[in-house]
């Protein structure tokens, strides 16, 4: 396309510093009417953005443009999740010290997002890797210590040997890392934790307040969360004050319990296999079923296996010695890792107890056909009737559930409870680019937080970073090496740095008071502008991210630091661009530069065709095509608006609108009522966009059909009507053209257009003319045209008088607004 039809080239630089000398994006806190804060997730500065993450921030500015068109004022902050493995991978790779290489990029992203025409306002800009931010990511860390919250154990962790650092079971996915995908192994290590598991119970039951969060993502929650209700019972072990733990959903089953089987990771394993014969080779077994990854152990196809830990339980219902095994299909993060195995009942304790001959005891017969243990070929799973179950033989299986946790917890042998699924979200990395945790330890105080008064405890510069498998700061003796802040004597700092999810769950809190030094923000104002009105980023984030942010929110509202239990009122997850099928990423080589296209065809096209891929909240694939088809509308649209300025702005009157022109009319509105109620129905950008297209299209139309039109009224409103209903998705072209047609002011400070119910009625319609009862004509009429007005139309059609022509007309029979038959 000639680009002097469309210079996009010197057109977009000049919209982007008027907008940053307008101050445009920027926003006084302190007015609070017609809030709305319009809230991107901040990225990892790790990499240049390819359009794939374009799709994110392209929606958000759209957003922010039409509700400030809208009135509102509208808040849209932007930073940096800078602190973590991504930001540290990268300088790994280009062999740079973290902090530059982050720094670096930053500068390249702000870049990218005042090309692409993104603006934020940048005042309130926050860096999480800075001891300004960080100091308060600390803060919360040692609130939620104070409260018994954040705590240190050795436990069973992922470890991804790739990374070279623990992982949150929240971040491995099909048993891989999910930022590098190695296969993930099972440490036993201290680690530190946050104790998510204390508001379980209320981050699931406030799912329901989530009323505009996308269903899956609520559910994905919800399901992570993973909510049961059972009875926790106490195993005693023969010989020893021992108790092992078990928590059943089916207490009904409890006397045909006739083993218990425990995890490979089980804190008790130690302790059981104490003294037993060939300890070293039952390590060996059990070290061999910590490898195979949980994935796999969880198949219910895979063969059970299992060693003898040489001791016993008492089934404290039947008196029963059960042996006690460690088996393969128990995993750690179901109930507390050790199960009562009743093979008549479960399927995979079936398959055990068949292979090592254990007992197989029926407490839940079948009424239609008695089983027998012995002659089992799988296990009975449905209700029934209970059998050798003591004083509940002969219950039904779902009354005897409530019978027996009430003779347990009667008796002192166990208690109900709901246990969840979710465990504790572990936070700490042997990894170097991370916000230390403010701990340090003493020989003679022990574990010692430390004081506010002394944060941040700063990341220190000169530190050997690539990881080697324990963390890099122990080697950095200046910052090791340490007064206790209790009792003044020598310490030794934390030398593991926090989980970058820690930093990302409270920013968004940052922004209204990014200056503060004294507090992590102002309360007061906090409360006046969030929840979040408007929240946009990746599904990927559904559980991670998200799930975190509510926690914390959760606590500081707990804390008295906020005034809400939620962060984010709306959420909206958008879908990601694929290219050749895939997910884009460097690794597989099918990234597309915004750059390169913003070169050859304006921001403006990258931003159009963006938002027209597809709706917004699915996945859509790139064409570099459909990138051409956009710079060819919007080159459409720049010759359009030329028509009508080259014009001079002559009008005709509008009581003397042709037909041709009432139907322009009537476009223009239906269009404005269209893009309205698909931005604030869901944010369906791919059909405002095309509607805006046919309004284009009957413009031309319109000139076609009149030499003259582009005089017309009408004509000026469409196009007036064009630009401003483009101006969120294409808003640097929107501008220009708006001052050429002689507006003074940003069209950003103009009102959104409202639309005329009146102009979108039809005042003229079509009406089919039978002749004999077969179809020979049609006429255009007036809406409210008479009866006998109408006869003399129809009868003056050329067509009709053709078909009627040497006949007596018999009838003449109007259905109003329908139909008009003539019997010949």
């Amino acid at each position: 396309m000639d680009e002097k039809l469309f210079p996009f080239d010197t057109i977009e630089p000049k919209w982007q510093a008027f907008w940053r000398a307008e101050k445009l994006f920027n926003v006084d806190t302190n007015n609070v009417a017609n809030k709305y804060y319009c809230l991107m997730m901040f990225p990892y500065p790790s990499a240049a953005l390819h359009v794939g993450h374009g799709r994110n921030y392209i929606i958000g500015d759209a957003v922010a443009r039409y509700k400030m068109m809208r009135g509102f004022n509208v808040l849209t902050p932007m930073g940096f999740d800078a602190f973590g493995l991504p930001a540290e991978n990268a300088a790994i790779k280009d062999g740079i010290h973290p902090e530059i290489s982050t720094l670096n990029n930053i500068r390249t992203m702000k870049e990218q997002f005042n090309r692409w025409g993104v603006e934020y306002d940048w005042d309130r800009e926050v860096i999480s890797c800075l001891p300004a931010y960080y100091k308060w990511t600390q803060w919360i860390f040692l609130k939620l210590h104070a409260k018994g919250l954040a705590y240190k154990k050795k436990a069973f962790v992922n470890w991804c040997p790739s990374c070279q650092t623990v992982l949150a079971n929240e971040q491995v996915v099909d048993n891989a890392c999910e930022r590098c995908s190695t296969p993930v192994q099972q440490k036993d290590l201290e680690q530190w934790f946050f104790k998510i598991t204390e508001y379980a119970d209320r981050l699931l039951k406030d799912i329901t307040k989530l009323t505009e969060w996308p269903e899956r993502v609520k559910t994905m929650q919800r399901n992570w969360i993973g909510s049961s209700c059972g009875v926790e019972i106490d195993f005693k072990v023969e010989g020893s004050d021992e108790f092992l733990k078990c928590f059943t959903t089916r207490v009904d089953t409890i006397y045909g319990a006739t083993f218990m089987a425990i995890a490979p990771e089980h804190l008790m394993v130690h302790t059981l296999i104490k003294g037993a014969k060939g300890k070293e080779q039952l390590l060996k077994e059990i070290q061999k079923m910590r490898d195979v990854s949980r994935i796999e152990r969880s198949d219910a196809k895979v063969e059970k296996e299992g060693v003898f830990t040489g001791r016993y339980v008492i089934n404290p219902a039947s008196g029963n010695r059960m042996p006690v095994y460690v088996a393969n299909y128990i995993l750690m993060e179901y109930g507390t890792g050790a199960i009562m195995a009743v093979p008549a009942h479960d399927q995979r304790d079936f398959d055990f107890a068949k292979k090592y001959d254990l007992p197989i005891t029926v407490v839940i017969d079948d009424p239609a056909s008695p089983l027998d243990g012995a002659r089992m070929k799988e296990a009975y799973t449905a209700e029934g009737i209970m059998a050798n179950s003591g004083q509940f033989n002969g219950m039904s299986s779902e009354k005897a559930m409530e019978k027996i946790a009430d003779y347990f917890e009667n008796k002192g042998f166990g208690k109900r409870m709901t246990r969840y699924r979710l465990r504790d979200w572990l936070i700490s990395r042997q990894r170097y680019w991370g916000a230390p945790i403010p701990i340090v330890y003493c020989g003679k105080c022990g574990t010692v937080p430390v004081p506010d008064k002394d944060l941040p405890v700063l990341l220190p510069g000169n530190v050997e970073f690539r990881p080697t498998g324990e963390s890099p700061l122990k080697a950095a003796k200046d910052f090791v090496n340490t007064k206790c802040p209790r009792c003044g004597g020598p310490a030794a700092r934390e030398t593991d740095t926090m989980d970058t999810f820690v930093d990302s769950s409270w920013y968004y809190l940052r922004y209204i008071t990014p200056g503060t030094n004294d507090k992590p923000f102002d309360t007061a104002a906090v409360n006046k502008w969030l929840p979040v009105d408007q929240y946009i980023g990746g599904v990927e984030h559904a559980i991670l991210h998200l799930l975190y942010s509510r926690f914390i929110t959760k606590f500081l509202h707990d804390i008295g630091s906020v005034g809400f239990d939620e962060p984010f009122k709306n959420l909206f997850t958008q879908g990601m661009i694929t290219k050749n099928g895939v997910k884009m990423s460097k690794s597989k080589g099918n990234t597309v530069s915004p750059d390169a296209l913003i070169g050859e065809y304006g921001a403006d096209t990258v931003r159009l065709y963006t938002l027209f891929i597809g709706p917004p909240e699915k996945d859509a694939e790139w064409s570099d095509r459909g990138v051409e088809g956009a710079f060819r509308f919007l080159g459409r649209v720049w010759r359009l608006v030329e028509k009508v300025r080259l014009s001079g702005m002559k009008t005709r009157p509008e009581a003397k609108l042709s037909q041709a022109e009432a139907g322009l009319k009537r476009k223009i509105h239906r269009t404005i009522k269209k893009v309205t109620d698909d931005l604030d129905g869901g944010f369906h950008f791919n059909t405002a966009i095309s509607s805006i297209m046919e309004l284009v299209n009957e413009s031309y139309d319109l000139i076609g059909k009149d030499e003259n039109a582009c005089g017309s009224a009408v004509l000026r409103e469409a196009a007036e009507s064009v630009i401003i209903l483009l101006a969120p998705f294409v808003p640097h072209i929107s501008e220009e053209m708006w001052q050429l047609i002689g507006k003074k002011s940003s069209i950003f400070r103009s009102s959104w257009p409202i639309f005329d119910k009146d102009a979108m009625v039809e005042d003229r319609i079509t009406i089919p003319v039978q002749i004999n009862g077969k179809l020979r004509s049609t006429v255009e009429a007036p809406l409210d045209i008479k009866e006998e007005a109408l006869k003399e139309l129809v009868l003056a059609d050329s067509k009709v008088i053709k078909w009627t022509a040497g006949n007596a007309i018999k009838k003449f029979i109007v259905v109003p607004k329908k139909l008009v038959n003539i019997v010949v």
